[in-house]
């Protein structure tokens, strides 16, 4: 009797650990929605229990661990291709907006009071503008009297969407310097990082420095961001409204599994360096697949107000009506 006993409880014990284990995926890869994806998956496990673990490594690692299926799924700033979807059996969807913020440490210079035009951020991550007194830059800052001292760009130094998205935003205002890249060989005189969050601690350590991160890192590390110059030559802060405002012009499609870059958008009150963020997936995994798509399911109903706490963009309710139908289509949903 005893024996049965203990032999009941050890079944008992194993279906309890394949059902925990049932509800925890992995992903690892774009450090440009882990702040966001870090609080979901907490607020997720809270509301059901079950795990999710995500770690920002850049996109690159995020793409080359799911081709591996290394895996449950990949996260990626750059969108891929339908061909290269294809090629390596994945399905992609957006699951966040954010935006990418020209964060720098100037001594005496405050939140926004730094403006740069398109000719200034182009000079300045091309190395033609080499001082903060550079003509290109003053111009638009007279009152800020910036000093002789040479201008530390802080860049990432592994393969990274969000230097695709921002490479394609300098693409843009300046193509004859520069080609969307998840890498560069800087021209400037670069110090590297690995991740948002490498970037961000080069530019806290480094005086006269700017570099490029995502917005809620800029909000967590308390650093200032410059005033840009948008697209329609208008001056815009780095606001989640702003934002917004950029956001609302993407355009996706499930037919070419929402293959797009959303950077540079129109409008005069658009903040003009957004992006949006991917989630991959092995197609050949169909049910881990309902398990991660549960997950983000969870977060397009329940998620929006941690998204906009950390200054990110929820997707619009038609976009997540399509991601829907194509979870529908793939039968992952």
């Amino acid at each position: 009797m005893k024996l049965k006993s203990l032999a009941t409880l050890a079944i008992a014990a194993s279906v309890a650990t394949t059902t925990l284990l049932a509800g925890e995926i992995t992903g690892r890869g774009a450090s440009f929605p882990a702040p966001v994806y870090k609080e979901w998956s907490q607020a997720y496990y809270n509301a059901t229990g079950n795990k999710v673990t995500y770690t920002g490594t850049g996109s690159g690692d995020g793409i080359k661990s799911i081709k591996k299926r290394l895996v449950d799924f990949g996260g990626s700033d750059k969108p891929l291709k339908p061909k290269t979807l294809k090629k390596h059996d994945l399905y992609m969807f957006p699951a966040i907006v954010g935006s990418i913020v020209l964060a720098y440490n100037l001594p005496g210079v405050k939140d926004h009071e730094l403006k740069l035009s398109e000719k200034a951020i182009a000079a300045i991550f091309s190395g033609e503008a080499k001082y903060w007194d550079n003509a290109l830059i003053t111009e638009n800052n007279k009152a800020l009297k910036l000093p002789h001292k040479p201008i530390n760009v802080c860049v990432r130094a592994d393969g990274s969407g969000t230097t695709f998205n921002f490479t394609y935003y300098l693409s843009k205002i300046a193509p004859d310097m520069f080609k969307p890249k998840k890498k560069l060989n800087w021209k400037a005189n670069v110090i590297g990082g690995k991740g948002n969050q490498g970037v961000t601690a080069n530019i806290q350590q480094n005086s006269y420095a700017i570099g490029y991160i995502e917005y809620s890192y800029k909000l967590k590390s308390n650093l200032p961001a410059a005033t840009i110059e948008n697209r329609e030559h208008q001056w815009i802060e780095p606001t989640v409204a702003s934002f917004q405002e950029g956001a609302k012009y993407a355009e996706w499609d499930k037919k070419s599994d929402f293959y797009a870059v959303i950077g540079y958008p129109k409008g005069e009150t658009s903040y003009p360096i957004v992006a949006a963020s991917f989630i991959l997936l092995p197609a050949e995994k169909k049910e881990k697949n309902r398990e991660v798509t549960a997950f983000f399911d969870w977060a397009f109903q329940n998620g929006d107000d941690i998204a906009a706490k950390l200054g990110y963009v929820p997707l619009p309710d038609a976009t997540v009506k399509e991601i829907h139908s194509y979870w529908e289509e793939k039968g992952i949903k």
